[in-house]
């Protein structure tokens, strides 16, 4: 006795269940419409409705003997011939090609005084523009385009290898260097309205240390922690490192550690290394280094209610000067940010920083930040700002930020 594919008898049921329904469809509100009225045209109804089904059989049970010829032709254990998918165009036409896209921007407002500083009482301080896509199978394609009040510029461009040899990463292009983690975060990414003020006198300021290079990291197999290294090489065009011979680069190193304590907690360190020209004196050399730490809580079961981040950051600068001495700069911040609400966090950081070229002279500074989410897609944040000068200058003010965005924003790394 010959059995049929559990894959072909069910088409075949569901023929015939389709024959039984169109059949009644077809006989319940003739038969209500006639059953009051003359026999002879319900009859004739009758008569009418037989005809049809019997054409609907006969349809149907000629698709069921063409199957049935299939499965006759097919050799047992023997695939079917594969059909060509019907050439159906695809929703939106070409969208399918785009890549993914999204707009964030950036209101700022500050009240109170500041004679060391020009920030104005309102402004779009930032729109950034995403495009982001898959390129091919081994690798893919990243830029971040930035409008602010100097004009337009490319943030970041760069293509990331994904699929290389021995585990390799490589991404070239215009890219945020790797030192540290608060310069590779975008505007909308910071806990705070500001950066911190070693961000500020020692690692690029708001225009961070970003230029164009090559980076290359690789993951370390060992049983303790997730360990990666990494080396990039820029050409030297930022606030820091600056040049325009073609025989002197900038280089970065990097060492980064993760670890998971428990089920809700993780630790984040990295030390970094950074020399190259430097941009505040020509033909000389600059080296920075760095060591952070973050420390995350986040509860699985209460994951949406409550968090906790806790972050610092420590940077040494080094700067050659022409008598052939050198001058040294420390600075820091350390901050927490705690969520008490599904929408709500509340934040502090205090910072102190010296100066590149006078280490003697050191800004220091304390903040308080309240922040609401209404989604992912939005925030709301005021932040009361206490900063004291070298120049023995003491401002206190009050910092207003809004942010939203629309479109498909991919995630930044962890």
């Amino acid at each position: 006795m010959r059995t049929r594919d559990c894959a072909t008898c069910r088409p075949l049921f569901l023929h015939v269940i389709v024959i039984v329904v169109t059949a009644s469809l077809l006989v319940t509100p003739r038969i209500v419409s006639g059953q009051d009225g003359d026999p002879q045209a319900l009859r004739q109804e009758l008569d009418q409705l037989r005809t049809e089904f019997e054409t609907l059989r006969e349809e149907y049970e000629a698709r069921l003997a063409a199957l049935e010829a299939r499965l006759v032709a097919l050799r047992p254990g023997q695939a079917e011939p594969p059909q060509a998918p019907p050439q159906a165009v695809p929703a939106g036409g070409g969208q399918v090609f785009n890549p993914d896209m999204s707009v964030i921007a950036n209101v700022e407002g500050a009240a109170g005084r500041n004679e060391l500083t020009d920030q104005p009482s309102l402004s779009l301080s930032e729109v950034e523009t995403a495009l982001q896509a898959v390129v091919d199978p081994y690798a893919r394609a990243d830029f971040f385009l930035s409008a602010t009040p100097e004009g337009l510029e490319v943030e970041e461009g760069y293509i990331t290898f994904t699929t290389l040899p021995a585990g390799v990463l490589v991404k070239a292009g215009k890219m945020r260097e790797q030192f540290g983690k608060v310069n590779t975060l975008h505007t909308h990414a910071l806990p705070w309205t500001d950066l911190p003020l070693v961000s500020q006198n020692l690692v690029g300021g708001e225009e961070a240390l970003a230029d164009a290079g090559v980076s290359v990291s690789k993951l370390i197999p060992n049983g303790f922690m997730f360990l990666d290294a990494l080396g990039e090489v820029y050409r030297g065009d930022s606030d820091t490192f600056s040049t325009s011979s073609r025989s002197r680069l900038q280089y970065i190193g990097r060492l980064r550690g993760y670890r998971d304590l428990t089920e809700g907690t993780n630790v984040d360190l990295g030390v970094s290394y950074a020399n190259g020209p430097s941009a505040e004196i020509s033909d000389f050399t600059k080296q920075l280094v760095g060591i952070d730490a973050t420390f995350r809580y986040r509860p699985l079961r209460r994951a949406i209610y409550r968090q906790f981040v806790g972050r610092t950051e420590l940077v040494w600068s080094r700067q050659d000067l022409p008598a052939g001495t050198s001058q040294g700069a420390f600075g820091f911040f350390s901050s927490g940010d705690y969520q008490f609400a599904r929408r709500w966090f509340a934040g502090v950081r205090g910072d102190r920083s010296g100066r590149v070229l006078d280490g003697t002279l050191h800004d220091s500074g304390v903040s308080l930040a309240l922040t609401f989410r209404p989604s992912e897609f939005s925030l709301f944040r005021g932040q009361y700002r206490h900063t004291r000068y070298a120049e023995g200058v003491t401002a206190n003010e009050v910092l207003f930020q809004l942010n939203f965005s629309i479109g498909a924003h991919g995630a930044h790394p962890f």
